[in-house]
């Protein structure tokens, strides 16, 4: 009897660690990201991933009681090796499309973002007020974009006159916009006010005209949200709910001032 009850325990017990295990495994929560498009994400010299993406990163596995790690690799890798199920989230400043969504789910667009063009300073294009003046003035002219992204796809729909060059990262494209081999790049206002205050600053200038981001939802997006492989509803649902708390409780906002100076917290989302 005494060793009928012994062994139950000793089953027990390595039933109980067993579960420890799966929870233990199952604790860390894995986030792709670009790591080279600041201020959303980079990578500092201790290769500690920071940006208002790493914030939001940190926040939600905060939210979830989960561990943080994250994964670097190149923008239009991410959402294959989401499929691939490489890590559990995507969080890069990605915006919702519906292109996208054919193939990944994605989280509430917690937040939005507008583009715009960076010239020479001297550029008349500065000035242009109407997208198709300022199409028509790179006619011919070669705009960098980053590559799988939205501000390429809607160059491509709507300026196809232009000559664009794609780029890996934000940084290779400004690198060449510096060293006179792009005559413009086609970004989203936050990075390239960025490069303007940094490496850009009294040599280059962002166009008077903005693009929207509602100016072609279909292309654009509806805003940014986290990237989530299509067989995981749980995760979509348990960060949803995550996302609407960080936007009430002020941490959306609060990060967003801390790395772009503006509130880019979608507050609809959450309505």
């Amino acid at each position: 009897m005494a060793t009928s009850i012994v062994r139950k325990a000793t089953v027990l017990t390595l039933l109980g660690l067993a579960g420890v295990a799966t929870a233990a495994s199952a604790a860390t929560l894995k986030i792709g990201t670009e790591g080279g498009y600041p201020p959303w994400s980079m990578v500092d010299a201790s290769g500690q991933v920071t940006g208002f993406d790493a914030d939001m990163g940190q926040a939600l596995c905060s939210k979830l009681e989960m561990k943080c790690r994250f994964v670097v690799q190149a923008f239009d890798s991410l959402i294959p090796a989401l499929q691939a199920e490489r890590f559990d989230l995507v969080i890069s400043g990605m915006s919702v499309t519906p292109e996208r969504g054919k193939v990944i789910s994605f989280s509430i667009p917690y937040a939005s973002e507008d583009s715009a063009f960076v010239l020479p300073s001297g550029s008349p294009l500065i000035k242009a007020d109407a997208q198709q003046a300022l199409f028509d003035g790179l006619a011919g002219k070669s705009v960098g974009v980053q590559g799988g992204t939205t501000q390429g796809a809607y160059l491509q729909k709507y300026a196809p006159a232009l000559k664009l060059k794609t780029y890996e990262t934000q940084d290779q494209m400004q690198m060449d916009l510096v060293a006179g081999r792009l005559d413009a790049t086609f970004s989203e206002v936050t990075p390239q006010s960025q490069f303007l205050d940094t490496s850009g600053k009294g040599k280059f200038a962002m166009g008077d005209y903005i693009v929207k981001s509602s100016a072609d939802p279909e292309i654009l997006g509806l805003g940014i949200g986290a990237g989530i492989n299509q067989k995981n509803t749980e995760l979509k649902a348990r960060v949803d709910k995550a996302l609407c708390e960080l936007m009430s409780e002020g941490m959306i906002k609060a990060s967003s001032i801390k790395w772009f100076g503006v509130d880019l917290s979608n507050y609809e989302a959450c309505k």
